[in-house]
């Protein structure tokens, strides 16, 4: 099960198909040839190693689109289990929850620790704007504590989580938590945001905004209210772990101007800077090192539910990771 998703999602970044219909039979001979080759490479390595006897179910539909899709990943005798739910990144224009980055050493670190870990994916550019990108986070959100309880987790215990554009999805769906209560999402425990904006306001009145929030954002002020978690924040949230590069000349500032507005509303929360690269605090958290270390620190401040079994296995304690 494994390597199917990981060969479905390397063959779709590697070989756009609606391309390859377009050019010289040759040409199109050889992407099959070498997808072969590929799938075979892939098939016979499976190199990702599950938890022991743990359960992946994928493509799991919450809407009608066959982009609003989830994959669960369930630890062997999971019940009433807390539950982390990954949105992944792509500049609002990509990106796939099956991407190896999104979910391996999460699943290895986690999995391992009783956890059931669900990965997103949602309806991105040109077809869905970053607003309704984070309607369809809600939906995925809503439809998997609906049905967690047949997956061994508990509604109760969810943990959101996201890197980039995924990060700024959860943190906007974070910053609306009265609307979300509303809406019949369970209360979740708290947020983990890798490395992303907060306030698009500020970010597109610089002297030189992004080309690529340009695009997504548009020259619409109105909109990049809407769209900034920073404005959208009106009330107290749950807990909230800002994780940020400090190779960013932007980023951690933007995630401490956040953090001075979600505790001036009486909500917790908490900045990480660390010397890593935007990529790599995404593909790097889960594994044994100060990141993954400090991440399990605010997670075990959340609910007894979650400290016991980090605790008991062996979370580290590092207090930097400023020169990771």
């Amino acid at each position: 099960m494994i390597t199917t998703i990981r060969l479905y999602a390397t063959l779709r970044e590697l070989f756009p198909f609606n391309k390859c219909l377009h050019i010289g039979n040759f040409i199109l001979l050889y992407y099959i040839k070498t997808l072969i080759l590929l799938s075979l490479a892939l098939i016979a390595s499976n190199t990702y190693a599950l938890p022991s006897n743990a359960e992946v179910l994928s493509d799991i539909a919450y809407g009608e689109d066959d982009k609003q899709t989830i994959d669960v990943y369930i630890p062997a005798g999971a019940k009433d289990a807390p539950v982390i739910f990954m949105v992944h990144g792509g500049a609002w224009q990509g990106g796939d929850k099956a991407r190896l980055a999104e979910f391996e050493n999460k699943v290895a670190h986690w999995g391992a620790k009783g956890f059931v870990f669900i990965s997103a994916n949602y309806r991105t550019l040109p077809e869905n704007r970053p607003v309704g990108q984070a309607q369809d986070v809600k939906a995925a959100l809503l439809f998997s504590q609906e049905n967690v309880r047949e997956w061994g987790g508990s509604p109760e215990k969810f943990i959101l989580m996201g890197h980039s554009a995924g990060a700024h999805l959860i943190s906007l769906v974070s910053s609306q938590n009265a609307a979300a209560a509303e809406s019949g999402l369970t209360p979740w425990l708290g947020t983990v945001s890798l490395d992303t904006t907060y306030d698009l306001v500020k970010s597109m009145t610089s002297p030189n905004p992004p080309e690529l929030y340009k695009r997504v954002f548009s020259e619409n002020p109105d909109y990049w209210e809407k769209a900034s978690p920073f404005y959208s924040l009106t009330d107290k949230l749950p807990p909230f772990l800002a994780v940020c590069s400090t190779r960013s000349d932007t980023l951690c500032v933007q995630a401490e101007h956040f953090l001075e507005k979600v505790e001036s509303l009486g909500g917790y929360g908490e900045i990480l800077a660390v010397d890593l690269s935007h990529n790599e605090i995404n593909s790097e958290l889960g594994k044994d090192n100060c990141l993954t270390s400090r991440v399990d620190d605010f997670l075990k401040k959340l609910s007894l539910d979650i400290e016991s079994p980090l605790t008991s296995q062996g979370a580290g304690t590092q207090t930097s990771c400023a020169s990771d």
